[in-house]
């Protein structure tokens, strides 16, 4: 491994694109670190730590690379851009002008990148305007207390502050995304996803340092500070090490259909009749079944959590109960989570998936799948497949869902660092993986140009 490690830093192209990635994935962890000027981030952070916000926006921050739970010039991320993005996917599915587009191959695309670029800006101003408006303190909002800087003369609420807010977070989500693309075109990688992976694995140090306080290396562990011992670090350890091979292992997943190609006669020659697989992933439909469902299921949580600071009951301390991960034992909670990941596996895929277009791709191409006609009945057959399939991948996704509560719950560190609970499943845990594979595959392709074994091989 080290001598391939050596290969590619021999390469100077590939080099170079490796050093420019990390010194721009650099350049997003310090500004990551610059807070907004007019906030005051002591009590911002005081009232995050107390608000049903808090949880939202720091669940928010796993797959958007934001940081709104405390302030900064990039407190957006990447997340105007990535709903930007998933709005004109899915207005393509119905929408002709946009269909249209995504047909026209490179032209296409640069032109629905562009509508891309327009909109991120537009929700831009939209989610910083709603944010800046209410953690400011102002009249209405989710904030009582002030957050804006006050000097001798008191505290300053005027619309001026609250556009310059507005203005450094538009303008910081706008670099961001341009800083992705720039990683995407010179350096190596999706930038967007290098991004996104900087931010939950910058949050690993913290967990484990956290999580270390409460154990010994001492075999059995301190009765007398209840730190538990070296047998619990190792039982955690290869916990850790069997999950991730799961993730990778359904990641990689895949049904191989297979095809042949139809033979035709030139001259004397007979040309075709090979055989070849149609690779179908089990998990068609990556990270977004769990993005959209535990988004979703965050803003009841923090409504009814607000609700029930407003209005104390035993109406809203049930509907509390219901919609949180750590309310009774969580099994409400799994189970909505559960099923709305099984909605959004088979809605994605229906999304992303067109039996009816690989369909008459094969045939196009002269090629079919052995026991079914070309047409429509490949396109069935292809379709009840994919059905199965992704009930598989609903399953697994479910699986590594709820992981995160149940390590929560169950290992020793889980009740006072969650954060560390994170890395054992969830979404952190799937982006990594897809991530790093993505990443090590594009590295291999340089690698296999040259002649070189790849870091896979």
């Amino acid at each position: 491994m080290w001598e391939k490690l050596r290969v590619v830093f021999t390469i100077p192209e590939l080099r170079r694109k490796i050093y420019l990635t990390l010194i721009l994935l650099a350049v997003y962890r310090i500004g990551w670190q610059v807070p907004l000027p007019i906030f005051d981030q002591a009590q911002l952070k005081k009232f995050m730590e107390a608000s049903a916000a808090g949880g939202l926006l720091k669940t928010v921050a796993t797959f958007s690379a934001s940081s709104l739970q405390n302030g900064t010039i990039f407190g957006l991320g990447i997340m105007p851009y990535i709903s930007a993005s998933i709005i004109l996917q899915l207005l393509g599915t119905f929408w002709k002008p946009i269909e249209a587009l995504q047909k026209e191959g490179d032209a296409g695309r640069k032109k629905i990148n562009q509508y891309t670029r327009l909109l991120t800006v537009v929700l831009c101003v939209i989610q910083s305007w709603i944010y800046v408006s209410q953690v400011s303190g102002a009249p209405g909002s989710i904030n009582p207390q002030f957050t804006y800087i006050a000097d001798a003369g008191g505290v300053h609420l005027l619309f001026s502050w609250h556009l310059i807010s507005v203005l450094i977070m538009t303008a910081g989500s706008v670099f961001l995304m341009w800083l992705g693309e720039q990683i995407d075109e010179y350096g190596i990688g999706n930038g967007i996803s290098l991004l996104i992976m900087a931010n939950i694995l910058s949050n690993l140090p913290g967990a484990v340092i956290g999580a270390s306080d409460q154990f010994t290396m001492e075999l059995g562990g301190d009765n007398a500070t209840g730190k538990y011992g070296i047998e619990v670090v190792i039982m955690m350890i290869a916990f850790f090490v069997l999950v991730v091979l799961g993730v990778v292992l359904m990641t990689l997943g895949q049904r191989r259909i297979p095809t042949l190609s139809a033979k035709h006669v030139r001259g004397n020659r007979v040309y075709g009749g090979t055989k070849d697989y149609l690779p179908l992933k089990v998990n068609q439909s990556g990270v977004m079944p769990i993005i959209f469902a535990s988004s979703l299921l965050l803003f009841p949580a923090m409504i009814f959590a607000y609700l029930g600071e407003m209005f104390p009951n035993p109406v809203m301390g049930t509907l509390k109960d219901i919609f949180s991960p750590q309310g009774s034992d969580g099994l409400i909670y799994n189970l909505i989570l559960v099923a709305m990941i099984f909605f959004f596996c088979y809605f994605w895929t229906a999304i992303s998936f067109n039996p009816k277009e690989i369909s008459e791709n094969l045939k196009n191409m002269g090629a079919f799948i052995p026991g079914h006609r070309p047409g429509t009945p490949t396109a069935h057959y292809l379709e009840k497949v994919m059905v199965r399939i992704t009930f598989v991948g609903a399953f697994f996704l479910s699986i590594v869902a709820i992981l995160p509560t149940l390590v929560n719950a169950n290992l020793p560190m889980g009740s006072s660092n969650a954060s560390l609970s994170a890395f054992y499943g969830g979404t952190s845990l799937l982006i990594a993986v897809s991530v790093a594979f993505d990443l090590v595959q594009k590295i291999d392709s340089y690698l296999v140009m040259r002649n070189y074994k790849g870091l896979l091989q």
